[in-house]
């Protein structure tokens, strides 16, 4: 299990947004590229890249800056979303040394596109599940699909991809907790492995995730933390403690 440092990237900086809104956007940093080394040294075992703008275009707009921010992690595995809607800019992202990538709105609007993602990119792809009160959203949370988080999970299980970020939109950067009813829900019904977002914001958190999938710990593969690592709430060099006792 990992604790995964998020880095958000809107108009070339470092942001947290809240509830997945543009308008209610924190800047943390304008240079994500040092942000990325600062979680590498403060103990992050992977980063979890969101191109935000390109998640409302819906094409990369910060592919040179993420290019950028792997180069300089070196070795730390890295898994990048946002814009992700063609074969072309998946291979891409794993041409210039990303390990994972994510993919949501194009895999929900066209389920036999995560088919092919998957097959050509075995255990290299994240489906990505943004949900509120249960459905999906896409178009970078703007749009709801009015699909189950729950129903795409079940249809993803037989493919080969590296697990499901799940994010509950309505916790996403208000340092609320976990959903840790719908998490631990979603990866027992599907038997998919889960990264946790959305709210995590203490080791208490934590905690709650890792006793929650006691009986299931393969598949709770980490969660992600954004707003409270930034604002010092949580050390990614505690939380991984944590995670690995």
């Amino acid at each position: 299990m990992q604790l995964i440092p998020a880095i958000d990237l809107k108009q070339g900086q470092c942001v947290r947004l809240r509830q997945g809104r543009m308008d209610d956007a924190t800047i943390f940093s304008s240079d994500p590229v040092a942000m990325a080394e600062h979680w590498r040294r403060e103990g992050g075992l992977r980063l979890h890249i969101v191109d935000l703008d390109g998640a409302f275009a819906g094409l990369p707009k910060n592919r040179q800056l993420i290019q950028n921010m792997v180069a300089a992690v070196g070795d730390m595995p890295v898994q990048v979303g946002g814009g992700v809607r063609t074969l072309e800019v998946i291979e891409a992202y794993l041409q210039v040394g990303v390990s994972r990538v994510i993919v949501g709105t194009k895999a929900i609007e066209d389920p036999q596109f995560l088919v092919r993602a998957a097959e050509r990119f075995p255990e290299q792809i994240l489906l990505g599940l943004d949900a509120r009160d249960g459905a999906v959203a896409t178009h970078g949370w703007d749009a709801d699909s009015g699909v189950s988080a729950l129903e795409l999970a079940r249809g993803a299980a037989a493919l080969p991809i590296a697990g499901i970020v799940y994010t509950d939109i309505e916790r996403d950067g208000m340092m609320s907790g976990v959903n840790v009813e719908a998490t631990v829900a979603l990866a027992r019904d599907s038997g998919v492995g889960v990264v946790a977002s959305g709210g995590i914001a203490t080791l208490h958190d934590l905690q709650r995730l890792k006793d929650a999938f006691a009986e299931c710990p393969e598949l709770l593969l980490g969660a992600i933390t954004g707003r409270a690592i930034y604002e010092g709430d949580l050390s990614v060099s505690a939380g991984q403690a944590l995670l690995d006792a």
